[in-house]
């Protein structure tokens, strides 16, 4: 494992990376695109307490009528409350409706329903305040990492990024998970713990450079990534299983969260290790042959 080529192989790399989110953008663009959740489109939250044991299945029959597509799941520490979001607004009828049928089925009062309704401008907002949030991260990024290292690093740095944020962002579009608030979260953890490791391999290609009196940059990336490529492959391990843990043993919202948590993992990784050295060497010649002229 201590004399990967990895400048070598930067093509190979490169199209793994490149099929993986061509073919994941098909699939999405097929699949319907992404599923907009409540906090993006709008609509209607119920929460409603049981106050007993209760099969999710029944309430999406009871729901159905009125969304079929609705996000259903467990609350309360013993599970005994349910959380239902339509992507529909419901009106004062379907609410009434809603509370005769949970009235009937559970033997509960209409204070033990409650009813909250978020309006379409409020997801137009979000969604700009998600791509800001975004735009704002990478840009940072560049900056920090210009400062810290040179503008090349940290233009490497944020297409390494594009590349993990597109990847969850094809996984919820192929899962039908819902993008919602969550969502903005889940990105941005991803963007934070993959320019970790990204950082870790540049500090070392930058503390190698020192060491050396005539810079080869293949050997030099392929030392330094080969010399952190442990640390990088345990620290990514140690936090998926964390995860993995949070997403078997977590209820469906969880699932929601912790899933595209470790494929962003699983990706930052991979941008990391064989992405953003190679991709180095390329746009740092590129540059030396443009100042030559």
């Amino acid at each position: 494992m201590k004399n990967i080529k990895f400048v070598e192989y930067k093509k190979i790399w490169f199209s793994i990376a490149i099929a993986i989110i061509v073919a994941g953008l098909i699939f999405t663009f097929i699949n319907g695109g992404l599923n907009y959740g409540i906090d993006f489109t709008g609509g209607t939250t119920i929460q409603a307490h049981i106050g007993k044991d209760f099969d999710i299945s029944k309430v999406r029959e009871l729901i159905s009528k009125y969304d079929s597509e609705a996000v259903i799941t467990y609350a309360g520490n013993e599970k005994e409350d349910v959380i239902i979001r339509t992507k529909v607004e419901l009106d004062d009828e379907s609410r009434k409706d809603i509370l005769d049928k949970f009235a009937s089925e559970y033997n509960i009062t209409s204070s033990s329903i409650n009813f909250e309704t978020i309006g379409p401008a409020i997801g137009d907002e979000l969604k700009k305040q998600a791509v800001l949030a975004l735009v704002l991260a990478n840009i940072g990024i560049l900056i920090y990492i210009t400062f810290r290292f040179e503008f090349t690093f940290g233009l490497t740095s944020v297409i390494a990024l594009i590349h993990d944020v597109t990847v969850m962002i094809i996984l919820y579009g192929i899962m039908r998970i819902p993008v919602n608030s969550s969502f903005i979260a889940a990105i941005l953890t991803i963007v934070g713990y993959s320019i970790n490791n990204t950082i870790v391999i540049f500090d070392r290609i930058r503390e190698n450079m020192k060491n050396v009196k005539k810079i080869d940059k293949v050997q030099l990336v392929n030392d330094s990534i080969n010399q952190t490529l442990t640390r990088s492959i345990n620290t990514s391990l140690t936090t998926l299983l964390s995860i993995v843990a949070l997403y078997i043993l977590g209820v469906p919202s969880i699932k929601e969260f912790s899933l595209p948590l470790i494929v962003g993992i699983v990706a930052g990784t991979y941008s990391s290790i064989f992405i953003t050295g190679p991709l180095w060497t390329i746009i740092s010649s590129k540059k030396k042959v443009q100042s030559a002229h």
